[in-house]
């Protein structure tokens, strides 16, 4: 398997190959065929000059007369090109390679075809070798000495020269190319090396956290650094959230274990000593019956506790059902609630302070999941509210929401302790014994039974009055 170094070095060095070779091709052609242009174009002016003057000196048949010979011997050797001329046979008449006695002289081509096609098209150019004269490639442009009327005089002309020098200028620009091409390579794989190293870091440091977070680490986290892309620190930040998360999730499931494990252990041990007391006599008869009475209190707090854990963890799961909700006024609701409460706040003496509307207040929910609501926050403040204090229920409607209010005189909740009240667990008194009827689960399903609806609950606390608000839709 590569890496995302191997990867992108792979692509990128590919891709660079590709364009040099693309790049080196297409310059060579363009350049071949510039030169070629070039020297046809060159070859076909010294072609028609020559051609010109050797029709001006046929006219009166003077081809190798001495004016001839020297302005042929000065084109060629201006135009750095080779001249022969050959009459309408074929035969070599004059080569300005030796204006006398050249080897070529004498000589015939071996295409008459192609003198020919010269003389039917009024010229013609092509690279190759000339048969019968030269054998190595050359550029080649002819033309037929004609008169002023057109009608062929003498024979053609033919102007050449070799392509080796064109081959050694190319030659030159391919290893100049070659050589900036390798120092461009070079450059670009150093480049690309480090910025393939830049951009896999980043991902081998997430590999490096996750793989570390994987095992159990999890405090493992990916480092951000400024030189991050954007696309990555997104995705590095994303990681790390998500591992604050599930960090989260563990030690919260750890101590739910370990809570309802505490919770569990001191009613189970109490259930189990007193019946063994009575199974084996060390309790006497006639205390049995008490005895009895407090493992069935333990027993139905048992029951509570697994009950209320069964609800949170259904209200988790899914928001409340659209079919289990109604309409209903919050004013009846709260104060039926409030009258189950009449004993308790009887006994401690209680002051209650009631703010309803002047007319019914409807909202759209769970009634029997607002009515818990109301309970427990009511049950709360209740028990926490010193004698003689006062109990305060409000119910105040703004805007789309109805904002219902439990508030309780007592000692000011410190402000460190206000975001761990909902907590599963939780007890604001430390000394609070389980005979208090407490297992710290009460404000927790509160907090999930409002959420489930999609609304907010919150709490207040500053000097000795604690205020519970929470939200439900309008419907008036």
């Amino acid at each position: 398997m590569k890496s995302a170094f191997s990867r992108t070095f792979s692509t990128a060095a590919t891709i660079l190959l590709l364009a040099l070779l693309l790049l080196g091709t297409t310059f060579q052609y363009l350049v071949q065929d510039f030169l070629t242009k070039n020297a046809i174009a060159g070859l076909q002016q010294d072609a028609d000059l020559i051609a010109n003057l050797a029709a001006a000196y046929s006219i009166d048949g003077s081809l190798t007369s001495r004016d001839f010979l020297l302005n042929l011997d000065v084109a060629s050797q201006i135009s750095d090109a080779d001249a022969v001329i050959c009459s309408t046979r074929g035969e070599v008449l004059l080569c300005s390679d030796a204006l006398f006695g050249c080897e070529h002289q004498g000589m015939f081509l071996d295409d008459a075809d192609y003198m020919e096609k010269v003389v039917k098209n009024g010229g013609d150019s092509f690279t190759g070798v000339i048969p019968g004269l030269y054998e190595e490639p050359r550029f080649v442009v002819s033309e037929p000495i004609l008169s002023a009327d057109n009608t062929l005089l003498s024979g053609i002309v033919i102007v050449s020269t070799p392509i080796a020098a064109t081959n050694a200028v190319m030659q030159r620009i391919s290893n100049l190319f070659l050589s900036a091409a390798l120092v461009v390579v070079l450059l670009a794989v150093l480049a690309v090396s480090f910025f393939a190293r830049g951009q896999s870091r980043p991902l081998r440091d997430l590999s490096k956290a996750a793989y570390a977070f994987g095992h159990g680490d999890l405090n493992a986290r990916v480092r951000l650094s400024g030189d991050y892309s954007e696309e990555m620190e997104e995705l590095a930040l994303s990681f790390n959230n998500m591992a604050s998360l599930l960090q989260k999730s563990e030690y919260q499931r750890q101590e739910f274990v370990a809570n309802v494990s505490h919770e569990l252990k001191t009613p189970m041990t109490t259930i189990a000593g007193y019946i063994d007391g009575i199974l084996d006599g060390t309790i006497p008869e006639h205390r049995q019956r008490y005895y009895l009475q407090i493992v069935s209190d333990e027993t139905k707090r048992l029951s509570r506790l697994v009950r209320s854990m069964l609800d949170i963890s259904r209200l988790q799961d899914q928001p409340i059902p659209e079919e289990q909700k109604m309409h209903f006024d919050l004013e009846e609701v709260a104060g039926q609630v409030l009258i189950t409460f009449e004993k308790k706040i009887v006994d401690k003496k209680l002051d209650v302070d009631v703010d309803f509307p002047g007319h019914p207040v409807f909202t759209f929910a769970g009634k029997d999941y607002v009515t818990q609501v109301i309970y427990n926050l009511i049950d709360n403040a209740v028990k926490f509210c010193p004698e003689g204090g006062t109990l305060g229920l409000k119910i105040k409607e703004a805007g789309k929401k109805v904002y219902i209010s439990v508030s309780n005189d007592g000692e000011t909740i410190p402000p460190e302790e206000l975001p761990l009240v909902f907590d599963r667990f939780h007890k604001l008194d430390k000394a609070r014994t389980r005979t208090k009827d407490s297992w710290g689960l009460g404000l927790y399903i509160v907090k999930t039974i409002v959420c489930s609806h999609g609304e907010n609950i919150s709490v207040t606390s500053k000097n000795g009055k604690t205020e519970f608000t929470f939200t439900m839709p309008l419907v008036n």
